[in-house]
């Protein structure tokens, strides 16, 4: 099995990355394939610079404690495999590696490389040049798209919660875990809520987009607790009780539709009446101009935009043709095409 594992800020400590590089060991003898994907270079510098505990929110004061952290973390994880033999192989990724067919391929061809030569793939983002993601994104979505882009099978998201519970433990001393989950819905990711931790950008709320993504990719995935002895054994094993497991879709998005969806972020919305939100939604057809009532947002050709129906709820997301400053002379008037349904991706 081809496993990806995430590691959170707060779970990178000595101690839990020496655990898991044993558990990654043990995997890898009964004939897994791991590949890591870690947060922790900003922790890690800041620690370093030792100027307390609050971290900076200036993106560009991020990027340079990144570079300061990014070497000492990757030491922390060669420490945790040298006791068995293993070489740890730094890959820093982009959005657009995502985004740009030659980049993925290349970073695809690149991970396969690593595990062709017996190192471990230690994943993190190139948080160092890349300030849109320090502010927008997480190791948490990247883990997801990595998933995808290996041909995974798992996804394993630990962090310092045993998984998704029923309400805020901080709040409700009654919380349970949610063992499974096989569709995430809306009610789901306002349970969610929002970053829980001071160390790092993510939260339970971008682990369970992250593992929205793996789904709709056919990736299983599961939320757990990196403290807990065993983790990913049990998670390769599909033990129950070892966290939140989020069962794969049956479809899997090809990579272009999972950009689309996922890595590209919206430049605008459309918003359609029922004739076209039906046509798109049940039909598999295209966007025509002649169906869009409303448009915001400053998008031109090939940008991505979020398409909403009358309801104003998102449904579906897709590459425009046209631009928004000239959509009085195409909204409702012509039958042209504006997102074909080959750009188009259903998101509920």
């Amino acid at each position: 099995m081809i496993a990806v594992v995430k590691v959170g800020s707060s779970s990178v400590t000595p101690e839990t990355v020496a655990r898991l590089c044993d558990e990654i060991a043990v995997a890898r003898g009964a004939g897994h394939t791991v590949v890591v994907v870690t947060s922790g270079a900003i922790a890690a510098g800041w620690a370093a610079l030792g100027r307390g505990e609050q971290r900076p929110s200036d993106p560009a004061v991020l990027q340079a404690v990144s570079a300061v952290g990014q070497h000492r973390l990757m030491r922390l994880w060669q420490d945790g495999l040298d006791p068995h033999g293993l070489l740890a192989g730094q890959v820093l990724l982009a959005p657009l590696d995502f985004v740009h067919r030659t980049q993925y391929l290349h970073a695809r061809g690149t991970l396969r490389h690593l595990v062709d030569l017996g190192v471990v793939p230690v994943v993190n983002e190139n948080d160092a040049v890349a300030d849109e993601e320090i502010r927008f994104g997480d190791n948490d979505r990247l883990a997801a798209l990595v998933a995808h882009l290996v041909g995974a099978e798992l996804l394993v998201l630990l962090t310092d919660t045993p998984g998704l519970l029923t309400a805020d433990p901080r709040r409700d001393t009654e919380a349970s875990l949610i063992e499974e989950v096989v569709e995430i819905d809306h009610q789901l990711e306002r349970l969610a809520g929002g970053p829980g931790s001071t160390l790092g950008s993510g939260g339970m709320a971008s682990k369970l987009a992250a593992a929205k993504i793996a789904t709709w990719s056919g990736v299983q995935a599961v939320i757990a607790d990196a403290g807990r002895p065993g983790v990913l054994a049990a998670a390769l094993a599909g033990e129950a009780g070892v966290g939140t497991v989020f069962r794969a879709r049956k479809g899997r998005l090809s990579a272009r539709k999972l950009w689309i969806a996922f890595a590209l972020g919206s430049s605008g919305r459309l918003t359609v009446d029922e004739g076209a939100r039906t046509a798109l939604a049940e039909r598999g057809r295209s966007l025509l101009a002649a169906g869009v009532v409303a448009v915001s947002g400053g998008f031109g050709p090939e940008d991505a935009v979020e398409i909403a129906g009358p309801d104003g709820r998102v449904f579906a997301k897709g590459l425009v043709r046209l631009h928004a400053e000239r959509s009085g002379e195409w909204m409702g008037r012509r039958s042209q095409v504006v997102v074909h349904r080959d750009d188009l991706v259903l998101v509920t």
